[in-house]
C-alpha cells in the first residue's frame, strides 16, 4: 500500500473525545477513525497555516466544484452547484432543518435501530419520534413498508430522517427501496432529510445510491446531508454541506442554517474539503481495502473464538453490528466488557427499538488495536454471567 494505516498514533492527551478514557481502556465506540487523514489534506492545511492570517472565510468556486466533481466521479450523480449549501456539520444541519420544517408536537419518522443523535435532533426541537422499526430476519435488515406508510400517513407527520447508508446496521439501501420511500413521502407530503455521511465508506466494489439520484420525486422532496468528515477523519474541522435541489425548500434550509449561525466556514473548512475531494481518492480506495480486511478479520475471529455472537454482514461503514442476544442484553454486555476488560463499545439500546440485543464496535483502527479489542471482547464474553 502507498499509504500507512498500520502506525499507532497515541491520541491520549490530545483533547480527543474518543480517547478521553481511563488508563488501560480501549475505546472502540464513537465513529472516529484512529488513522491520520490523507497526506494530501495535511499538506493543504499546512500550506494554509503557513500563510498565518486566519480571517473570515468565504466559499469559492473550488469548493462547489470539489463537491460536484466528487459526486459525479464517485457516485454518478450530477449536482447543480446552486443547490449546495455549506454548513458546519451534518448533525448541526439536521437539527436546524428539523427546527425550521416542523412545529412542536409534529412527528418525525426514523428507522430504528438508527444513529442515536437523530433522537436528540427531534426531541430537542419539541417534536415526537415515530419509530419505523426495521425488520430483522436471518441476519438481514429490510424496511417494514406497511408500518412506514401508517406512520407517514398521520397528518401530524411532516418529516422523515433517512440514514443512507444505514448506521449502525451497515445497510446500503437499494434503488427500489429508496424509490418506494420517496413515493410514500411524496404521497403524504413528508420531506426527507437523507443523512449520507457514511456514503464513501463502502466495501470495495460496492456503491451506494444517493437518495436524490433515484427519481425526480426523491430529488424534489429531499435535503441531502453530505461531508468529507467521516470519510477522511475530519470531524473536528466542522465542514459539511447540504444538497437541496428544490428552490423553495432550499430557501427554507438556507434560512434555517443562517438563523442558527451554522452556515459560515472557518479558515480550514473549505481547504480540507477541497483537498479531500480533489486529491483524496487514492487514499480512500486503500482505506476501504484496509477496513474490509479488518471486517473480514473480525468476522473470522468471532466465528471461531466467540461463536455465541453473530456479526451482521454489512456493506458500508466501519462499524460492526453484533448480535449478543444469545449471551445477554447489549447494555449488560457492554457494561461488563468495560468493567472487566477495559473495552469501551456502544450498547445497541441507544439506537432505539431493535437495538437492545446488540453492540456497535468501531474497527477503523490499526490491526494491532483491532486484535487487542477482539481479544478483550472474547475474554469479556467468556466471563460474562459468572458469579
Amino acid at each position: 500500500m502507498k499509504y500507512d494505516f498500520d502506525t499507532l498514533r497515541d491520541r491520549r492527551k490530545t483533547d480527543s473525545c474518543k480517547w478521553d478514557v481511563g488508563d488501560g481502556e480501549l475505546p472502540m465506540w464513537v465513529a472516529d477513525m484512529d488513522f491520520a487523514t490523507a497526506p494530501e489534506i495535511i499538506d493543504a492545511m499546512l500550506e494554509r497555516t503557513r500563510h498565518g492570517v486566519f480571517g473570515y472565510t468565504r466559499l469559492t468556486d473550488a469548493w462547489y466544484d470539489a463537491y460536484a466533481g466528487w459526486w459525479q466521479r464517485r457516485h454518478g450523480m450530477t449536482m447543480d452547484r446552486d443547490a449546495l449549501v455549506f454548513c458546519t456539520g451534518v448533525v448541526a444541519a439536521i437539527s436546524s432543518i428539523v427546527r425550521k420544517l416542523t412545529t412542536p408536537n409534529e412527528n418525525v419518522v426514523i428507522q430504528t435501530p438508527v444513529y442515536n443523535i437523530f433522537f436528540n435532533s427531534i426531541l430537542n426541537n419539541g417534536c415526537r419520534v415515530r419509530e419505523n422499526r426495521l425488520v430483522y430476519e436471518n441476519g438481514e435488515y429490510s424496511v417494514d413498508f406497511d408500518d412506514l406508510e401508517e406512520k407517514l400517513s398521520d397528518p401530524q407527520t411532516t418529516l422523515m430522517i433517512l440514514c443512507n447508508p444505514h448506521n449502525p446496521v451497515g445497510k446500503i439501501w437499494d434503488k427500489g427501496t429508496l424509490s418506494r420511500i420517496g413515493e410514500l413521502c411524496q404521497k403524504y407530503h413528508v420531506t426527507v432529510i437523507s443523512d449520507e455521511i457514511h456514503c464513501d465508506i463502502t466495501l470495495p466494489g460496492r456503491e451506494y445510491v444517493p437518495f436524490a439520484s433515484v427519481s425526480e420525486t426523491c430529488r424534489q422532496i429531499s435535503v441531502t446531508c453530505i461531508a468529507p468528515t467521516k470519510t477522511f477523519n475530519l470531524a473536528g474541522l466542522q465542514t459539511a454541506a447540504v444538497y437541496v435541489p428544490d428552490p423553495f425548500l432550499r430557501h427554507k434550509v438556507r434560512r434555517a442554517l443562517n438563523t442558527d449561525e451554522v452556515a459560515e466556514p472557518n479558515a480550514f473548512a473549505t481547504v480540507a474539503a477541497i483537498a479531500a475531494f480533489d486529491h483524496g481518492g487514492e487514499w480512500l480506495d486503500e482505506l476501504r481495502e484496509y477496513l474490509a480486511e479488518n471486517r473480514r478479520a473480525a468476522a473470522l475471529f468471532i466465528r471461531e473464538e466467540i461463536p455465541q455472537l453473530r456479526l451482521i454482514e454489512a456493506e458500508a461503514t466501519y462499524l460492526l453490528w453484533i448480535d449478543v442476544g444469545a449471551v445477554g442484553s447489549g447494555r449488560a454486555v457492554a457494561d461488563h466488557l468495560r468493567k472487566t476488560t477495559g473495552l469501551f463499545v456502544t450498547a445497541g439500546d441507544v439506537y432505539g427499538s431493535g437495538g437492545e440485543d446488540f453492540l456497535r464496535v468501531n474497527v477503523a483502527c490499526p490491526r494491532t488495536l483491532l486484535r487487542d479489542g477482539l481479544g478483550r471482547l472474547r475474554d469479556g464474553i467468556k466471563s460474562f454471567g459468572r458469579k
